[in-house]
């Protein structure tokens, strides 16, 4: 089971080397080695600030026309400097997702030790360490179970009495309180706060309860920390919660969950832990190639990926699992949150700086779930579906306030507190499509899921209120007859305007991932609204803003225009690819229906390539993955990805940013490039298209020979799939709902008239078997 687990001969020394374990609310990352052990506790709802009305500078709609006349004319310097005076409101209690605190262990030290493993066994959802010392193979593990809300482990030798350690918690903020109850459990207390994303006074309350239970030997507590010795085995049970949007009695929960794992038992909360998991995990399989590397610890397959030694398709395989398994961990379909910058885990380095651990609306959130439909795991979505509509609760009000329009409007980030306003400094903070952006995800959800309650009920009344804002909001540029948006950004990308001697610029009117967004956003909200039989003005309004929409343009260097104007990048080695949408994940942009568009895509994604200073991090390199597999390049994509596992990816596989990009202080974990990595191997094997199936569409020759199992595509439908040779050998489709679906392989089409339940499998040459 080598390609279903991370593995290392050497103990774990800092958090970059910890495995991740998660139930979908809580987090941990373990690491340590034999005479030592930390878990790095975090919570997803764990933030500091507070909900607090910001004031608009604005008057509404005149001062939005007085900033578009002088954006019209060309006159950007004065233009952002109102837009600065109007649009750009004061930092405040923003806050931030803060760690937990570390649950410390500290062992007898072992001296000559042997056979040292740790393992995250993806299959199981369980980290392991074991080792051999003075004769005792030594063994602790460790999970969180979603079946039962909290962390467990058990700790064990193979000899009578070998197991003596202390246990105690270290807290990360200033209110943290530690007490021992009964000798065998410490309980803690504390409060989210911080000085750099808020007040220091404001956050959400946690409670946590740990629990030490033995066989043999003796447990004790001793200045304020649980001394266990000479016991056969040990027990540790971890509970926590905290008072965010809960007005019950959420401080007794923890002693609840714990007293119900103790009664479970270890044996059957381990084995319920383990089937519930699964039947989620089990849903996808995925083989391609074998080579001698699979056989090496995960940090060596990591090392030589960097030294340029990248045949090891299997390591691409455990990298598509892995984000699943982090997806599985990090959200399910009753977490109360969705996954943050860094899911639900936290290395602490964005709360201290001018990052923060928060919702990114300008690729960060969308790209955590970029896999999530495709890899058989819709209900994690769910948590995300709920933000989005609390999102568009408290966008109402940005809309009314900042710019006298109807519906609702979100901006480049989001906390916990419903902050929809622009960010605090216009050059990143006024990207008015960033709401709408993390909105396609319902667009997304709808077109896998086929659910028609989920649309009537969810979808569609929040993408309509969407559009009831874009079609008030945005307005017909003078010269063009175009309907636009602005002043707004292209995240987060610089230009010169024709005029040099303004200097470098980020706001002007109608950017590409604008009008891409908001062209999907009408399509969409106008063919649900046909197929619900309602809003017939709606629709009538709909389908006369479509046909004022700008097309995408291509630039005077036969590239995709990132502006609506043909500007000079300011920045060409700049890490954002944001009018790439059109190409990836929307449909705007496609090979064979936009030849031209897409070869000036290619242009786009090739002269940023070239740049010797490119903004080289982690959701960069998904996005050229994801886009040449859009393009048909499977070995372009391939390199993309074999550069992030290689380059930036820590030895637990975890993706980070590099130090000095964007403001970064040190290598920071940002969990996207997990997710959008995984996405782009999927789509390297799968894309799909509503009514249609493209089956090996971007198939790079070092995966000539595999199999996937399981995978899912927009119309409600799975595919597995067997190829050798670089050739298709056999298909199997299996609809999940009725409808007409063409299924492409290189050239050839075939058409199915889907029956839901029916199962079509079909040879190389796309005929019914």
């Amino acid at each position: 089971m080598s390609e279903l687990k991370l593995w290392y001969t050497q103990p774990a020394t800092q958090w970059s080397q910890g495995l991740p374990v998660g139930n979908g609310r809580i987090g941990a990352v373990i690491y340590g080695g034999t005479d030592a052990e930390t878990w790095n506790m975090t919570e997803v709802t764990y933030w500091s600030g507070k909900s607090e009305v910001i004031a608009s500078g604005s008057k509404g709609k005149a001062d939005l026309e007085e900033m578009r006349r002088h954006f019209f004319a060309g006159d950007y310097v004065t233009g952002d400097q109102l837009a600065k005076q109007l649009l750009q409101p004061e930092k405040q209690n923003f806050g931030t997702n803060l760690p937990l605190c570390d649950i410390k262990f500290n062992f007898a030290p072992a001296g000559e030790t042997e056979q040292f493993v740790r393992e995250l066994r993806l299959d199981q959802a369980i980290t392991q360490v074991s080792y051999k010392a003075n004769g005792t193979m030594f063994t602790r593990e460790v999970f969180a179970t979603h079946a039962d809300g909290i962390v467990a482990s058990r700790i064990w030798g193979d000899s009578p009495g070998s197991v003596s350690f202390t246990m105690d918690i270290q807290g990360h903020t200033e209110s943290f309180l530690v007490e021992s109850v009964n000798g065998d459990a410490l309980k803690f207390r504390s409060q989210a706060t911080e000085h750099v994303h808020s007040d220091g006074t404001c956050g959400v309350w946690s409670q946590g309860l740990v629990k030490v239970v033995t066989s043999g030997g003796t447990r004790e507590s001793v200045a304020g920390q649980l001394v266990v010795s000479g016991a056969d085995e040990a027990w540790i049970y971890l509970a926590v919660n905290t008072d965010y949007r809960r007005d019950d009695n959420w401080t007794e929960a923890c002693e609840l969950q714990v007293e119900s794992a103790l009664t479970k038992g270890y044996a059957r909360l381990r084995a319920d832990h383990i089937a519930e998991y699964r039947q989620l995990f089990d849903r996808v399989s995925v083989q391609l190639g074998t080579s001698a590397q699979e056989g090496l610890p995960t940090d060596e397959r990591i090392r030589l990926f960097k030294e340029g030694q990248i045949d090891d398709p299997q390591l691409f395989a455990l990298f598509l699992q892995y984000g699943r398994y982090l997806t599985i961990a990090g959200s399910r379909a009753d977490s109360p949150l969705p996954l943050n910058l860094q899911g639900i885990w936290n290395d602490g380095e964005a709360c201290r700086m001018g990052w923060s651990c928060d919702y990114h609306l300008d690729i960060n959130t969308e790209m955590n779930y970029f896999p999530t439909e495709v890899t058989n795991l819709g209900e994690s979505h769910l948590p995300l579906m709920r933000y989005i509509e609390d999102l568009s609760r408290a966008g109402r009000s940005t809309a009314r306030d900042f710019y006298g329009s109807d519906g609702w409007v979100a901006h480049v980030f989001s906390n916990v507190w419903g902050f929809t306003v622009p960010g605090w400094e216009t050059s990143w903070g006024l990207n008015v499509t960033g709401g709408l952006w993390i909105a396609t995800h319902l667009i997304e959800h709808y077109e896998f899921s086929q659910d028609r309650e989920f649309l009537a009920q969810q979808a569609y009344p929040i993408l309509k209120e969407a559009a009831a804002f874009f079609l008030d909001y945005m307005t017909v540029h003078p010269k063009y007859g175009w309907l636009v948006t602005g002043p707004s950004d292209s995240p987060e990308n610089h230009f010169y305007p024709n005029d040099r001697s303004q200097g470098i610029q980020q706001l002007s009117m109608g950017t590409t991932l604008d009008q891409v967004l908001v062209r999907d956003l009408y399509t969409f909200c106008l063919k649900s609204a046909e197929l619900l039989n309602t809003d017939i003005q709606f629709q009538e309004k709909l389908k006369e803003a479509i046909a004022l929409l700008p097309p995408l343009q291509i630039g005077k260097k036969g590239q995709l225009q990132e502006w609506l104007e043909d500007y000079e990048e300011a920045q060409p080695e700049h890490r954002h690819l944001s009018h790439m949408q059109a190409l990836y994940p929307s449909h705007q942009v496609t090979p064979d229906g936009t030849p031209e568009l897409s070869a000036a895509a290619r242009v786009s994604l090739e002269n940023r390539m070239v740049q010797d200073e490119l903004e080289d991090i982690e959701f960069t390199a998904a996005l050229f993955g994801l886009n040449f597999a859009r393009l048909h390049d499977g070995e372009k994509a391939y390199k993309h990805i074999s550069h992030l596992i290689g380059e930036l990816c820590f030895d637990n596989l975890l993706t980070y940013s590099k130090s000095g990009i964007a403001g970064a202080e040190t290598n920071i974990f940002v969990i996207d490039g997990n997710f959008g990595g995984t996405a782009a191997i999927a789509e390297m094997l799968l894309q799909s298209r509503p009514g249609e199936i493209h089956l090996l569409p971007a198939l790079p020759q070092a995966w000539s020979t595999g199999a996937v199992t399981g995978l899912r595509v927009r119309g409600n439908a799975e595919v597995d799939m067997a190829w050798a040779n670089g050739q298709m050998v056999e298909t199997t489709i299996y609809a999940h709902a009725k409808g007409n679906i063409t299924v492409r392989l290189g050239n050839e089409r075939v058409s199915l008239d889907a029956e839901a339940g029916g199962v079509y499998t079909l040879n190389s040459q796309l005929q019914a078997i």
